[in-house]
């Protein structure tokens, strides 16, 4: 498979990391869009939030569990964005599921 995030996470591709486990790896994004900004991924290849099944429900629990353990260790006490990119009117560039932790500063309003 030719997927970016699937060879940084076997270590082909090297990355800043700042969170690691047997399950997932959280490093700094290259093009930070802020002080802060973090691309947390699963080990295991997923395309996108829309390729979640609930074989991935622990997984997907993971991630979301050590989020906030990324957040405190960066400092950002007050308040940081998760967010996911699923499909190209989201503009997913890399096809592999990941989130991103941004903050560092007061970020713009995002529609709802």
């Amino acid at each position: 498979m030719d997927c970016l995030f699937c060879k940084i996470a076997a270590g082909e591709i090297p990355s800043t990391k700042v969170y690691e486990d047997d399950r997932i790896l959280a490093f700094r994004d290259i093009a930070p869009q802020a002080p802060t900004h973090i691309l947390v991924i699963p080990k295991t290849h997923i395309p996108s939030v829309a390729a979640i099944t609930p074989e991935h429900s622990a997984l997907i629990g993971h991630i979301f569990e050590v989020i906030p353990q990324i957040a405190q260790a960066e400092g950002l006490e007050n308040g940081y964005r998760v967010v996911s990119n699923c499909g190209p009117d989201a503009r997913q560039t890399v096809h592999h599921l990941h989130f991103h932790i941004l903050g560092g500063r007061p970020l713009e309003a995002q529609m709802a």
